[in-house]
């Protein structure tokens, strides 16, 4: 599941936003509806996103060089990053701005019931997309809740399309409230609250988007549960204890763990090196992802207690 990091999903995602964003750019041409225009250019900032996790993806598939000896797995994150900035920066500031200029302006909306068809039409296409995001990532998520996937997942283009869903969902209801209570009152002013909305709902996701994608830009190693597990899997065998281990994501599927482990006194080099190759194994077939393993012998010299 890892591995293509929810491929399906991203496609998915793209392939709707991109016809609702030419879908709702014609409404917007026809009524005038700065929430229309609002709900364009997000998901045209989702297609964008959308388009950059997928070349995130396989610009990370490159092999690794002397100069990047660990790979480009990180690729996925740093571009899972600049997706977040897109979405704060086309699609919450735009809105926002767009909002604000309704306000003033207070033009009135042409054809209203085009904008309710196109938007109701939107909701149907995006939900398909967000089921299929849940569909993709309900295997990772296991027993915890979604804010425990999203905060825990080390594969960003889930958490990302998940919730960039989720806001377009909530967004089309505003916009949809909006148009719908502008067309009722004749007042345009609930146009203009529509969009405001929904760049509010734009900037708390990308915000957190931002948060989740710079920690694990940065680094991020395993859940406590995981790294319980390593350890158990090194403590066997003539490998006394972990003296001291430290493990680290450098791409979604490849984990490095370093650790100096305590082995039995008095062991000849040979019984250490399969000592070592033993707890390396032992690691791998309980952590699939600990792909690159370091473990540096030594003893423990720990005061024994009375």
């Amino acid at each position: 599941m890892s591995a293509h990091g929810g491929t399906k999903a991203i496609i998915a995602a793209l392939l709707a936003n991109a016809g609702i964003a030419i879908a709702k750019f014609i409404g917007y041409l026809i009524t005038g509806s700065s929430s229309m225009l609002a709900e364009s250019v997000h998901s045209l900032a989702d297609t964008s996103n959308q388009a950059l996790l997928l070349l995130g993806g396989q610009r990370a598939k490159r092999a690794a060089t002397q100069e990047h000896p660990f790979g480009y797995g990180r690729d996925r994150y740093f571009y899972s990053f600049v997706v977040a900035l897109l979405l704060f920066t086309l699609g919450s500031v735009f809105a926002l701005y767009e909002g604000i200029h309704k306000l003033e302006s207070h033009e009135p909306l042409d054809s209203p019931l085009v904008a309710v068809a196109i938007l109701v039409i939107a909701i149907g296409l995006e939900s398909y997309s967000f089921r299929t995001a849940i569909v993709e990532s309900r295997p990772l998520k296991g027993d915890g809740t979604w804010w425990q996937f999203i905060r825990q997942s080390k594969v960003p283009e889930l958490p990302v399309v998940l919730l960039e869903d989720l806001g377009a969902l909530v967004g089309l209801v505003l916009a949809l409230l909006g148009v719908g209570l502008a067309m009722i009152t004749g007042d345009p002013v609930f146009d203009a609250f529509g969009t405001i909305a929904i760049g509010i709902l734009l900037g708390i996701i990308a915000v957190i988007l931002i948060i989740e994608m710079k920690s694990l830009l940065i680094g991020e190693g395993v859940t406590p549960p995981v790294l319980t597990t390593i350890i158990k899997g090194l403590e066997s065998g003539p490998v006394q204890k972990v003296l001291h281990i430290r493990t680290q994501y450098i791409g979604p599927d490849e984990l490095l763990v370093a650790a100096k482990i305590a082995l039995t006194p008095g062991l000849p080099v040979e019984q250490v090196a399969a000592a070592i190759d033993a707890a390396e194994a032992q690691v791998r077939a309980a952590v699939p992802e600990a792909r690159l393993i370091y473990l540096e012998p030594d003893l423990d010299r720990t005061p024994a207690t009375a």
